[in-house]
C-alpha cells in the first residue's frame, strides 16, 4: 500500500508541472470502453457527456422520482433527453466510429462542455451542451459546422421516452407567435408507475439566419420517438451554425408540465441564443467569485475548481431542494438525500454559497411534518429523520438495507447544519421559524430515544453507527456525539429566541457516554475491539463536532483509526477529515499525504470524475468532493464556524510543504477573502476592494503570523 500510495504522490506531483489549464479539463483521447462522463448541471438539471459526438449519455430532473426499481423505493427517474442530435454530411451520419482528431472539454468556469472532431476530409465540428444557469429546466446544444468542401448537412433531433415511461404522447407544434414562427417537438409521458407525469419541448435556433431564410423544419413519428429534422446545403469555407434548445419538467414540480416546457422553449427562442449564453455565462462568473485558489500545486488546483463546480451544479438556491451522494450525475444511490448532505457537503457550501446551503436545510424543514410522522410510527417523541430521503421526506431506505431503522444519527446530523446555518449567517428570523422548530423537535427524539440506567447514564441502544460496518451496536461515539450537539444546541437556540428551556435536554446530554479503550483510545462503540472501519466515526468528535479538543487525543485517535481504514471499498470522505485534522494539528505531511489519499485513487478517465470508493465505477461522489473541500477550506485555509458565539473564525492550522499560497474569496454572508501562505507566515483575511467598508484587525489566532480582516 505504501509504494502504491508514493507513486500516486509521485504522480500527482509530476503531474502538476503539465497541469491542464485550472478552468478547463481536456480530453484529448476519447475511449469510449474507458469512458465515465461529466455533468453540465444548473442545480436542477443534469446532463451527463457521452464519448457518442452530439450526444449525452443521460438527463437528470431534480425531484422527480417514482416508486420501482432498485429496493421497490422511490427512484429517479431517467429523464428526457431533449437535445439529442445526429448529423449527417453528404447522406452519412457521423458518430464515434468515423470521425478523426476528437476531443472534448469541460470548462469549469461557464458550465460548458465542448466536443470537437473532423470528418474525413470534408468537414470540422465543433459543438457545446449547456444547462442555462438562468433557466433551471432548460438547456441547449450549440454546433458549428465548416465544410472543407461543398455539401448537404441533414440534422435530427430526436425525442424518444425513456425506458420503462408509458403512454406516450407526440406533439409537433407549427406556431405562430407575434410575428415570430414556432416549430416545437414535444413529448408526455407516464412514469413506470403513472405517479408523475415526465414531458419534454425542443426546437432548432438558427442565429445566423433571418426567419425567412432559416431551413424548413419536417417531423417524422414512430411508435416509440419522434424526430425534428432539417437539410441545408453548404458551400466550402463557411461556417454553418445552429442550436437545439429543450426544456424538461415534471409534475412533481409543475402543475402543467407539457405547456410550460413549450413555454420556456418559446422564451428561449425569443431570447435568442447569443443572450441565453450570455446570461449563463454572467451566472456562473458570479458564483466563482466564491473561489479556492492555490499557487504550488497546478493539479490540485484544477481538481478542487472540479469539486467546486460541480456543487455549484448539483444544488440551486431557492429551490429548498438538497443533494443526493451522486447529485445530477446520474441515477446512483436512487438520487436519495443521506447525512451525505448534512455532513459533508453543507458545510462546505455554507462558505462558499450561504444561499445553496440555505436551500439544503430548507429542504429538511419542509420535510419536518414527516419526521415528526416517523418518529410517532417508531414509538418516540419529536421528529426522527429518515436515513434515505427523496421528495416526501418518508423514509426510503431498502427493506434489507440496517442502516434505514438503525442509524438515528441523521436526526441530529439535520439539527446540526441548523445550527451551523444560524451560526455563519445570524439570521434569527430564519432561526426562530425553521432552525428551531428542526432543532427542538430532533432533540425531544433524543430524549425518547435514549434508556437511562440505574447509575443515571442515559445510553442510546442499538444503533448502526456512522461507520455502518458496525451493525445494532450500543453507545456509538458518533450517534452519542451528534445527539449530544443536539441537546445542547436546543438549550442555547432556545435562550437566545427567549423561548423555554426543557431542563431535560441539557441534563441528559451531560449523562449520555463516550468510553475510551484501556490505551486511551476515544472507542468506536462499547463492544468494539479494533475492527476495520468503513468510513470516520470517532474522528468526527474533534471536527465537527468539536467535543474532544485535546491535541494529544485528538492525535490519538487518528493515529489509531487511521490504521483501520482499509485502502479499497471505502467511501472517499474519511481521509478527508484525517487531512483537516492533520492540518489543525500542525502536521502538513500527514495532512497532504490524506488530502492526496482522499481522491487520486479514486479518479476515473477522461475528466478525472471522483468514484465514491478507490476503483469504483459509480461518479460523480459529490459527499468526497464535498468532504475535501471542508479539508481545504477548514482544514489548510484554517476557517471555522463558531458554534458558541456565531461568526467565521480562523483557527491554528498548516499549509501543505508544496503550497505557496492559499486564497479563499467571497466566504460567507460578510464574503471574506482568506490568504495564507508559505513564505510569509501570515495569514491575511480580506473583504472585497473599494472605497467602502471598514478595516479592523482580529487577535492574532494562526501560530505563524497575522489574520488582518477587512469586510464590505
Amino acid at each position: 500500500m505504501r509504494i502504491r500510495l508514493l507513486l500516486i504522490l509521485f504522480v500527482a506531483g509530476f503531474s502538476s508541472l503539465f497541469a491542464q489549464d485550472p478552468w478547463k479539463i481536456i480530453a484529448n483521447k476519447i475511449d469510449r470502453s474507458h469512458y465515465y462522463g461529466i455533468t453540465v448541471g444548473n442545480g436542477m438539471l443534469g446532463l451527463v457527456s457521452s464519448p457518442e459526438p452530439l450526444k449525452t449519455s443521460c438527463t437528470v430532473l431534480a425531484n422527480s422520482y417514482d416508486k420501482f426499481g432498485r429496493g421497490e423505493v422511490s427512484n429517479f427517474l431517467s429523464g428526457f433527453n431533449m437535445l439529442n442530435a445526429a448529423l449527417y454530411l453528404d447522406g452519412t451520419e457521423v458518430g464515434y466510429d468515423n470521425i478523426s482528431n476528437y476531443s472534448q472539454e469541460l470548462d469549469m468556469k461557464t458550465a460548458e462542455f465542448s466536443g470537437k472532431f473532423d470528418y474525413q476530409k470534408k468537414a470540422h465540428v465543433d459543438y457545446s451542451f449547456v444547462s442555462l444557469r438562468e433557466l433551471p429546466y432548460c438547456a441547449l446544444l450549440k454546433v458549428t459546422v465548416t465544410p472543407r468542401a461543398d455539401m448537404d448537412i441533414r440534422v435530427v433531433n430526436t425525442q424518444a421516452i425513456p425506458e420503462g415511461f408509458k403512454d406516450a404522447k407526440f406533439k409537433f407544434d407549427d406556431l405562430t407567435i407575434g410575428q415570430s414562427k414556432a416549430k416545437l417537438l414535444s413529448t408526455e409521458s407516464l412514469s413506470p408507475t403513472g405517479r408523475l407525469t415526465m414531458c419534454a419541448s425542443s426546437t432548432f435556433l438558427f442565429p445566423d439566419n433571418s426567419e425567412n431564410n432559416a431551413p424548413e423544419v419536417t417531423h417524422q413519428q414512430t411508435d416509440s420517438s419522434h424526430a425534428a429534422t432539417f437539410t441545408v446545403h453548404l458551400k466550402k469555407g463557411q461556417p454553418y451554425r445552429f442550436a437545439i434548445v429543450g426544456s424538461t419538467l415534471s409534475s412533481a414540480l409543475s402543475h402543467d408540465p407539457i405547456n410550460e416546457v413549450k413555454r420556456l422553449v418559446v422564451y428561449c427562442q425569443m431570447e435568442g441564443l447569443d443572450k441565453l449564453l450570455d446570461i449563463h455565462k454572467e451566472r456562473w462568473a458570479e458564483l466563482w467569485k466564491s473561489d479556492i485558489l492555490i499557487d504550488g500545486d497546478a493539479q490540485a488546483q484544477q481538481d478542487v475548481h472540479s469539486m467546486i463546480y460541480h456543487l455549484y451544479s448539483f444544488v440551486r438556491a431557492g429551490s429548498d431542494l438538497s443533494i443526493s451522494p451522486m447529485g445530477l450525475s446520474g441515477l446512483g444511490y436512487n438520487g436519495h438525500v443521506f447525512w451525505d448532505a448534512d455532513v459533508w457537503m453543507f458545510p462546505a457550501l455554507l462558505m462558499l454559497q450561504p444561499e445553496m446551503a440555505k436551500s439544503m436545510i430548507n429542504y429538511r424543514y419542509d420535510r419536518l411534518a414527516e419526521a415528526k410522522r416517523y418518529a410517532f410510527e417508531h414509538g418516540y417523541q419529536g421528529a426522527q429523520y429518515p436515513w434515505e430521503s427523496a421528495d416526501t421526506g418518508g423514509e426510503d431506505t431498502p427493506v434489507w438495507a440496517m442502516t434505514g431503522p438503525f442509524e438515528h444519527s441523521i436526526s441530529g446530523c439535520v439539527a446540526f447544519a441548523a445550527w451551523q446555518y444560524y451560526c455563519v449567517t445570524g439570521d434569527k428570523n430564519w432561526l426562530k421559524e425553521k432552525g428551531f422548530p428542526i432543532i427542538k423537535e430532533t432533540a425531544d427524539f433524543w430524549l425518547s430515544r435514549v434508556q437511562k440506567d440505574e447509575t443515571g447514564v442515559c445510553h442510546i441502544l442499538n444503533v448502526v453507527a456512522a461507520d455502518e460496518w458496525a451493525e445494532n451496536i450500543d453507545d456509538d461515539a458518533f450517534t452519542n456525539g451528534i445527539a449530544i450537539a443536539n441537546l445542547r444546541i436546543a438549550a442555547k437556540a432556545a435562550r437566545l429566541l427567549g423561548m423555554p428551556v426543557n431542563s431535560q435536554w441539557e441534563e441528559t446530554a451531560n449523562h449520555i457516554p463516550v468510553y475510551k479503550m484501556p490505551n486511551g483510545v476515544t472507542r468506536e462503540h462499547n463492544s468494539y475491539k479494533g475492527e476495520n472501519i468503513k468510513q470516520a466515526d470517532v474522528n468526527l468528535l474533534a471536527f465537527p463536532l468539536m467535543q474532544i479538543t485535546d491535541p494529544a487525543q485528538v492525535r490519538k485517535d487518528l493515529e489509531y483509526y487511521q490504521q483501520r481504514v482499509p485502502n479499497e471499498g471505502t467511501p472517499a470522505m474519511t481521509q478527508a477529515i484525517f487531512t483537516l485534522l492533520y492540518s489543525r494539528l500542525g502536521d502538513a505531511d500527514n495532512a497532504y499525504k490524506y488530502f492526496n489519499d482522499a481522491y487520486l485513487e479514486n479518479l476515473l478517465p477522461p475528466f478525472r470524475v471522483i468514484a465514491e470508493t478507490k476503483n469504483g465505477t459509480n461518479p460523480y461522489f459529490a459527499t468526497g468532493a464535498g468532504g475535501i473541500l471542508q479539508s481545504v477550506i477548514m482544514g489548510f485555509g484554517g476557517v471555522d464556524i463558531d458554534l458558541d458565539n456565531g461568526g467565521i473564525r480562523q483557527v491554528k492550522s498548516v499549509l501543505p510543504k508544496k503550497w505557496k499560497k492559499l486564497m479563499l474569496t467571497s466566504i460567507g454572508p460578510e464574503h471574506k477573502v482568506i490568504t495564507r501562505t508559505n513564505q510569509t507566515g501570515r495569514t491575511n483575511q480580506t473583504g472585497p476592494t473599494g472605497p467602502t467598508g471598514p478595516s479592523s484587525t482580529i487577535s492574532p489566532t494562526n501560530p505563524t503570523g497575522r489574520i488582518n480582516l477587512e469586510v464590505q
